[in-house]
């Protein structure tokens, strides 16, 4: 189980997509309970509710067999957010009619609103109401079902908030539930080691990381991805002839990884040692074209190698695929300054000006401005 959080009132009014209760009415009912009907649906068209609730409570009271009725009275107690009041009629109208389906899907929505989430998901079942099940879902830890079903609404209202909320929460809990069976079942396994190392590591708590990598390591020298993670602790902290080491055995073990051999060329680059790194970037590139931090690190490369030519096409490539935020703004600042040691003002001065246009727009920057 997780905790108390429940969907919001708002979300709920929000996701009711289901026809007006007045469409559903198919029985004859007595022509004073028809002026009650009639009053409650102009009220509800002005936003009464609180009007709407009195008619729709007479109707039910002059026509007590009226199913419909029960779910109109369910329904305008929740467009007031009164969930509770909600719940009387609209349970009244599935012992009348136990197959109403806009009672089902009013009922699953008011008893989840309140956090009763797993009374909630029997009703949202039958109503096939796939987003506000997999919230349920997530509330009552079922969570592979959860994402299933929130996949499946975003299908239908794509890019939804509260849909890639808890899309997010459910892959989230599902990847602790699974971490903690992993750390419980077998805590001395390379892949235990492993896990740990990544908490530590989006902990930013680097010498801990190091120690379970290397743990793993000595279990398991031959798991992909291993020498790769380790490398990215020695890169964090500028140990770049360890962190080449283990991004060289990394593309040894895994020669097809793109990211091995990027990282590798990184690395290299770091050391000043540009032309293996241009080797290892290209191989990078070669095996997943059009990455930008491969394209950034490949033009910077043979810059620092004389081959201005290259270094420019690399760059243009990247800035056709990434034209926000800091990587682009990185590389107009780097064409600048090769267009003004090849003498182009003009270009270097459009250049320093989509950086600055950039900077403005809030392109995110780590540190100080590059200096070339």
């Amino acid at each position: 189980m997780i905790g108390s959080t429940v969907i919001r009132p708002t979300m709920v009014v929000t996701m009711l997509m289901l026809c007006p209760p007045w469409m559903l009415a198919g029985q004859a009912i007595s022509p004073e309970a028809q002026q009650h009907w009639d009053a409650a649906r102009r009220a509800e068209a002005q936003k009464q509710f609180d009007v709407a609730v009195g008619d729709y409570r007479k109707v039910t009271e002059l026509e007590p067999a009226f199913a419909t009725g029960f779910v109109a009275l369910g329904q305008s107690f929740m467009e007031q957010h009164d969930f509770p009041g909600a719940l009387a009629p609209l349970k009244h109208a599935l012992e009348l009619d136990a197959d109403l389906v806009p009672a089902h899907q009013l009922l699953g929505y008011a008893l989840l609103a309140q956090g009763y989430a797993a009374e909630a998901i029997p009703h949202l079942e039958r109503a096939h109401e796939q987003g506000a099940l997999g919230i349920a879902q997530v509330e009552t830890g079922q969570f592979a079902e959860a994402i299933t079903n929130l996949q499946a609404a975003l299908q239908k209202r794509a890019n939804d908030p509260d849909l890639l909320y808890y899309l997010g929460r459910a892959s989230g809990l599902l990847s602790k539930q699974s971490i903690d069976t992993l750390l419980a079942a077998h805590p001395d396994s390379a892949r235990a080691y492993q896990s740990m190392a990544e908490n530590y590591f989006v902990l930013r708590q680097m010498p801990e990381a190091e120690e379970q990598y290397e743990h793993a390591l000595k279990l398991r020298p031959d798991t992909p991805h291993l020498h790769l993670e380790l490398g990215e602790v020695f890169a964090r902290t500028s140990r770049w002839p360890q962190a080449e080491e283990q991004f060289r055995a990394e593309s040894k073990l895994q020669p097809g990884n793109a990211e091995a051999a990027y990282r590798l060329g990184d690395a290299l680059l770091n050391q000043g040692k540009s032309r293996e790194a241009r080797a290892a970037l290209e191989r990078s590139n070669n095996l997943q074209p059009q990455m930008p931090e491969t394209l950034y690190s490949l033009g910077k490369a043979a810059w620092l190698e004389a081959d201005a030519s290259a270094a420019q096409k690399s760059w243009l490539e990247l800035l056709s695929i990434e034209k926000q935020g800091e990587l682009a703004a990185q590389t107009h600042f780097a064409l600048a300054g090769l267009y003004r040691k090849q003498g182009k003002a003009l270009e270097a001065e459009r250049e320093m000006k989509e950086f600055q246009k950039l900077k403005r727009a809030g392109a995110e920057q780590t540190g100080p401005e590059p200096r070339e």
